[in-house]
């Protein structure tokens, strides 16, 4: 199988109707991060980064306390067909390591994204100095790391050129690294043969 890049892949999971699937799949991992982050925020604002259909922003925008809520992904296709559905919330076809919301932001939010980059650590800095306000925090869930030893197939089973295994160790490191202070992770929805969705934050 020949290896593509991550946003032609996503962009024919948009056409073909398999992003839907992405959001079912990732929906308890989601909720578990979305209420952890959101927990006793008042009148923030939420940047979803690799946004696919906006499915994230959607759901977010309807909570009392979110202002404003942005999507941000690569794929032209995922971009248009977020905006389709959603007339409400802004959405932005961009790549990630040179775009730069108009206004810094409470809470940047990530599912499934940071590990299609060859160089995770240096999209993490970039969200950090120019995304997030201070005291603001960035949350990422991951699928693809070193303990879920079940998820180590996938850059051949998908046939995606770009993807970066490491461990949870090394993960909560390029948060330390950058600058963020207060790092977690932990792991939700652990099943037999599968460790679960990996979610790392930290406060800026």
């Amino acid at each position: 199988m020949n290896k593509r890049s991550p946003i032609d892949v996503f962009s024919d999971w948009a056409i073909n109707g398999k992003d839907i699937g992405m959001e079912k799949n990732h929906q308890f991992s989601v909720n578990e991060m979305i209420k952890f982050s959101t927990n006793k925020l008042k009148d923030y604002t939420f940047l979803d980064a690799g946004c696919g259909n906006g499915w994230v922003v959607r759901k977010i925008s309807k909570l009392k306390n979110c202002k404003e809520a942005i999507g941000v992904d690569g794929s032209k296709k995922m971009i248009e067909k977020a905006k389709s559905i959603d007339k409400k919330n802004k959405y932005y076809c961009e790549n990630l390591l040179n775009w730069k919301p108009k206004t810094k932001v409470n809470l940047v939010h990530s599912m499934e994204v940071f590990y299609y980059f060859e160089n995770p650590k240096e999209l993490i800095k970039h969200i950090y100095l120019s995304w997030l306000n201070k005291k603001s925090r960035l949350i990422i869930g991951l699928d693809y790391y070193y303990e879920n030893k079940a998820s180590h197939t996938w850059p051949k089973d998908c046939g995606i050129s770009i993807m970066s295994l490491f461990s949870e160790r090394e993960w909560r490191d390029f948060f330390i690294e950058v600058g963020f202070k207060k790092v977690n992770s932990w792991k939700v929805d652990n099943k037999s043969n599968w460790t679960g969705t990996l979610i790392v934050t930290g406060i800026k």
